[in-house]
């Protein structure tokens, strides 16, 4: 098991950021696939049609979101997603953590978060 954390800057603010990740219909506005989403702690979520599924632990409104992670077989240790929002001179800081990531998917997950999940989110709010 590994874990992941890296920093990514959005241009838009914490309380936009926030509905983007938390919104079933601006989800797919910035992922083009069909999302499932509740900021309801205990809820199951899907999203990227399905590619990530999970179940929401924790919200604090335009700052926190703790989301545990499936990998196929339940595993012994929960991979958790925690992504926290700042206020930054240039929209919003997310700061990433995502840990207990099985070894064989953690470059998928890497170049997963990189180049899809953030880029997408990125170029959405430059392009609004």
């Amino acid at each position: 098991m590994k874990d992941y954390k890296k920093y990514f800057i959005i241009p838009a603010t914490p309380e936009a950021v926030y509905l983007a990740l938390t919104t079933p219909h601006t989800i797919r506005l910035w992922t083009g696939e069909a999302a499932e989403m509740s900021t309801e702690p205990g809820s199951e979520f899907s999203l990227f049609d399905g590619s990530i599924e999970g179940r929401n632990l924790e919200f604090e409104a335009s700052s926190k979101i703790v989301q545990e992670w499936y990998f196929g077989d339940e595993e012994e240790t929960p991979s958790i997603v925690t992504i926290k929002l700042h206020e930054h001179k240039d929209g919003t800081s997310v700061e990433l953590r995502h840990s207990n990531i099985p070894d064989e998917a953690y470059d998928d997950m890497v170049e997963g978060w990189n180049e899809v999940y953030f880029e997408a989110l990125r170029e959405f709010f430059e392009e609004e």
